[in-house]
């Protein structure tokens, strides 16, 4: 599976460490060669002895090692790795990839390395959740770092929320992905996903039933073929694979934002279910009743057209795939969508709540194109999201 692939494994401390034991064991396992580089502050959970035992091979921890240095051995180190693995990235250790900061091995490494790098975070939650550890987050994705977990669980601090480290597991598949060869290899596509959320209040919302996971199936597929995917999503209650750039929005507006920021791509699919109207008159306060039996007066804007605007943009992606769900005259309205948009392709299906796609399992589509319309049986989400995996793949050869 990787067999040959050299993995620069950077183990960061918190008590997470111990799990990176595990990963190397599965990296072997796996065929590939691991070479671990260990901060200070990750031997406080971890014996240097121990991690060389499994990886089989020396343990680095030193910048200054002068039989090492001798020979620049951490410019050697970061670009003799086919991917670096940073398991536990604390906060610490974001906070000084995103601001460029060099003080020790692996810091320096990684400010060093011209090979793709790959984080699982892992802090309390409080501390993952702060918003300088989020723009350090957005600041590394917008960089090109792909990131595994974090999972939401108990911490060993007590408390629960988002800030496990992802599984050993869940980061070997992540690392198999990105460094799989496959007919989208080298190319970037950039997926949007979910629902939107259009606030009304602090406390309540417009959305709509999208549970996300076509898109989340389709960020996988495209993965799989060895894309590096941009996966843009709302609050959706299907969590995003592992080995994609995961970049989470609210609104329409914010998605907007972010699908811009990732382009260049090579191909957009744009299967979120964004909100067509925002409420304009947005209370910075918890709306109450009044006693008189009226109903609050809301005012709606249209939110922008993503679709329409990734289809225009200067960046224009060489393929752009938009999404049509309909409840009536399914095929006809995608079509004249499709002309409206700008687009190339438009994947239509009937969400009637009869058919019981909207939040389900299986999904019966229609690929519209200049080609004409394309009926697709219906099959699972999964295996629609490989099938049209398959069909972006052939188109961007």
């Amino acid at each position: 599976m990787l067999a040959g692939k050299r993995i620069l494994l950077i183990i960061g401390g918190g008590i997470a460490a111990y799990k990176s034991l595990e990963l190397i064991r599965l990296f072997a396992k796996a065929g590939a060669k691991v070479v671990p580089v260990l901060t200070k502050a990750g031997a406080e959970f971890v014996t240097p002895l121990s991690v060389s035992a499994l990886a089989g091979t020396k343990v680095y921890t030193d910048l200054f090692d002068l039989t090492d240095e001798a020979e620049m051995g951490h410019i050697q180190l970061s670009r003799a790795a086919d991917l670096v693995v940073v398991a536990p990235a604390t906060a610490d250790l974001m906070g000084k990839m995103a601001t460029g900061r060099a003080d020790d091995l692996a810091s320096t490494l990684l400010l060093a390395t011209d090979k793709r790098v790959m984080i699982a975070p892992a802090m309390n939650v409080r501390m993952w959740l702060h918003p300088a550890t989020q723009r350090n987050l957005a600041t590394l994705q917008g960089d090109g770092i792909l990131t595994v977990g974090p999972n939401d669980g108990d911490m060993a601090c007590g408390e629960f929320g988002p800030g496990r480290m992802a599984e050993p597991a869940q980061i070997l598949a992540a690392a198999t992905a990105a460094l799989t060869s496959g007919p989208l290899f080298g190319k970037h596509v950039l997926v949007t996903s979910g629902p939107t959320h259009e606030p009304i209040d602090p406390v309540r919302y417009i959305a709509n039933r999208s549970s996300g996971a076509q898109g989340a199936a389709l960020a996988a597929a495209l993965r799989d073929l060895g894309a590096r995917v941009s996966f843009v999503t709302g609050p959706a209650s299907v969590p995003p694979p592992a080995g994609v750039d995961v970049i989470r929005v609210e609104t329409a507006r914010q998605m907007l934002a972010a699908v811009l920021a990732a382009l260049p791509a090579d191909a957009a699919v744009m299967a979120a279910a964004v909100a067509d109207w925002r409420v304009a008159n947005e209370a910075g306060q918890k709306m109450k009743k009044d006693g008189s039996g009226r109903a609050p007066g809301l005012e709606f804007a249209e939110n922008p057209d993503i679709l329409a605007t990734v289809s225009h943009s200067p960046d224009r992606p060489r393929l752009v795939v938009g999404f049509a769900a309909e409840t009536e005259t399914v095929v006809q309205h995608a079509t004249a969508k499709r002309a409206r948009k700008g687009c190339d392709w438009i994947v239509a299906n009937d969400v009637s709540p009869g058919t019981g796609i909207m939040g389900g399992d299986e999904n019966a589509v229609t690929l519209i194109s200049e080609a004409g319309a394309e009926d697709w049986p219906r099959m699972s989400k999964d295996e629609v999201a490989r099938r049209l995996a398959g069909r972006i793949a052939e188109a961007l050869q």
